[in-house]
């Protein structure tokens, strides 16, 4: 028997997020490599706040691929629209962070429809001052790399996409001339291989050796030890013998693999015209 027709609405049509474009900066730059996989949700941008602050963001939003890009493009449009917060000269950049994390905080869950658990980092580097406005949302810790060592920025408050009014408080560091930030995807620490993960402490003894000429060398350098990392394992066996490919067909996993750096250089960087 024909059932009788019944219509349905038009499914929302899911949106990709912008192309991230590194701005300019005096004394600064910052690049990013990115590895899509077949799951996971990074999610990085940066914008410009006036002449002498900038933005970055990093994200890791779960769920299915497409909703979770979805989800960074709604993030993205408050992230870039929210600069403007930081475009005086007097303004309290930790108290701003904070109430820019909280609405990207509350516009994940919109767009989610609910919860979404999304670990974040977002910082706001000051040219003029030398510092890093931080904060670590639940996120894998970022390194900060100077002639000093490498210190660690942990988590200091909760992933967002959970508790709609939960609120972050920002920590601010220094970023002396010849110093590196980096910040690394859940994603990248967890690739395994011969029953090890690569974990925190690889990234950091290779950012030990990493070159610090610019942000992208120094972010394929990170993905290459972790590619290496996997290659210089004994592959598996399953029963009867069969390979199980590990390393052969996506050798650094099926999750997203992200590397972000900003570097303070130790002369002016000429901003391009």
């Amino acid at each position: 028997m024909k059932l009788p027709f019944k219509s349905r609405a038009p499914a929302q049509k899911l949106r990709k997020p912008l192309p991230s474009v590194a701005p300019p900066l005096a004394t600064a730059q910052v690049g990013a490599r990115y590895r899509v996989a077949r799951k996971g949700g990074d999610f990085f941008d940066y914008a410009a706040a006036g002449t002498q602050r900038l933005l970055v963001l990093l994200l890791d939003i779960a769920g299915e691929r497409e909703k979770a890009l979805d989800i960074a493009a709604a993030v993205q449009d408050i992230f870039r629209n929210s600069a403007d917060l930081m475009m005086s000269d007097e303004v309290n950049e930790p108290v701003a962070l904070t109430h820019l994390l909280l609405d990207i905080n509350r516009t994940i869950m919109e767009a989610a429809n609910g919860v979404c658990h999304a670990p974040g980092f977002m910082g706001c580097y000051n040219e003029l001052l030398g510092t890093l406005a931080y904060i670590n949302a639940g996120h894998t810790p970022a390194l900060l790399k100077d002639r000093g060592g490498i210190n660690v920025l942990e988590a200091n408050g909760l992933p967002l996409g959970l508790f709609s009014h939960a609120t972050h408080d920002a920590q601010v560091c220094a970023m002396p001339s010849g110093s590196a930030l980096v910040l690394v995807s859940r994603g990248l620490i967890e690739v395994k291989a011969g029953g090890e993960e690569y974990g925190l402490e690889r990234v950091k003894a290779a950012l030990q050796q990493a070159p610090m000429n610019t942000p992208d060398a120094l972010c394929t350098y990170l993905l290459d030890d972790v590619k290496q990392f996997v290659e210089s394992k004994p592959r598996h066996r399953l029963l009867g013998g069969r390979n199980n490919k590990v390393g052969e067909d996506d050798p650094l996993g099926v999750n997203d693999t992200t590397a972000l750096a900003l570097l303070r250089a130790t002369a002016a960087v000429a901003k391009a015209t």
